[in-house]
């Protein structure tokens, strides 16, 4: 059957949505200059390999005929 909730008083509700903490984080500690550059080192390194697996890769997507080939098949050079 149905399961009847217990009563909340509102009270209690109020009181909850306007509880604050009174402690704050501790501040965030800046990087240094080597973990900067460290990690601007490996962002570097990502998006250079990006960049040169698609000009890599780029010849072997492309749709036109291979050089050296003509579009005629062999077989109807007249033999």
């Amino acid at each position: 059957m149905f399961r009847r909730r217990e009563a909340v008083p509102f009270s209690f509700v109020a009181e909850a949505d306007r509880f604050r903490s009174n402690v704050t984080p501790p501040p965030r500690e800046r990087p240094s200059k080597s973990q900067l550059m460290g990690h601007t080192l490996i962002g570097l390194t990502v998006v250079s390999g990006l960049v040169g697996s698609l000009l890599l890769g780029l010849p072997a997507l492309e749709t036109g005929r291979a050089p050296g080939h003509s579009q005629q098949p062999e077989a109807s050079d007249g033999r």
